[in-house]
């Protein structure tokens, strides 16, 4: 695929040299999240709501009720804006002014599609599910022709947009380099914890080596 289409209305204009629109960089955002924000209209209002998503190729996708506002509004052809965030550090600086973070950002523009075959649907909620936990698709019962029904999916091409990176170290005005004031960056680390067992889980049942620490 090509990289991400420049347009007036995605083109990085403050602090531009931190643009990035080639499609291995918007993929590795994709890739190291699994939230997003979906910003749309419906009757003149506006509504950014956040959801999980997946990529498959050069497509994302989410998923909701059947009966959501949000997705019964996108079905109808109008344009969303996606956005992804993560902040990497906090960015502390020798004047307030300069504090800020560290973050890897990506935003996209399109007219999302619904995917109606129930079979492929079927297939990418099980995509989703192993992207999650690799192999825990396998050990699910099927989903029913009823929560299939329940279920809708958009997906919209990897497109229009352009992705933000910050990184470095604070950025202070020169005379304040000599202030003795601590300057520096805070990680931001996410990561998962122990996993909490279902209090009705049936005995027995051994924890999936995908959530297994290294124990």
């Amino acid at each position: 695929m090509n990289d991400l289409a420049r347009t007036e209305r995605t083109r990085i204009r403050r602090l531009h040299e931190r643009g990035r629109y080639d499609i291995a960089t918007a993929r590795a955002i994709l890739d190291a999240g699994w939230l997003c924000h979906i910003a749309y209209v419906i009757d003149g209002t506006p509504y950014a709501t956040p959801t999980m998503y997946w990529r498959e190729g050069d497509r994302v996708y989410w998923h909701g009720s059947s009966a959501s506002k949000m997705l019964r509004g996108q079905k109808g052809g109008g344009e969303v804006c996606f956005t992804v965030t993560h902040v990497d550090a906090l960015v502390l600086a020798r004047s307030g002014f300069h504090h800020s973070a560290r973050y890897r950002s990506l935003m996209l523009i399109g007219r999302p599609e619904m995917v109606e075959d129930e079979a492929e649907k079927d297939r990418m909620l099980g995509t989703f599910i192993d992207r999650l936990w690799p192999g825990r698709n396998a050990a699910l019962r099927p989903p029913t022709p009823q929560e299939l029904k329940a279920t809708a999916i958009m997906g919209m091409d990897i497109d229009e947009g352009a992705a933000k990176i910050s990184s470095g170290p604070p950025a202070d005005d020169e005379e304040d380099y000599d202030l003795p004031v601590w300057a520096g960056l805070q990680p931001v680390i996410t990561s998962f914890g122990e996993p909490v067992p279902c209090p009705r889980l049936k005995p027995g049942t051994a924890l999936p080596d995908y959530l297994r620490s290294g124990d």
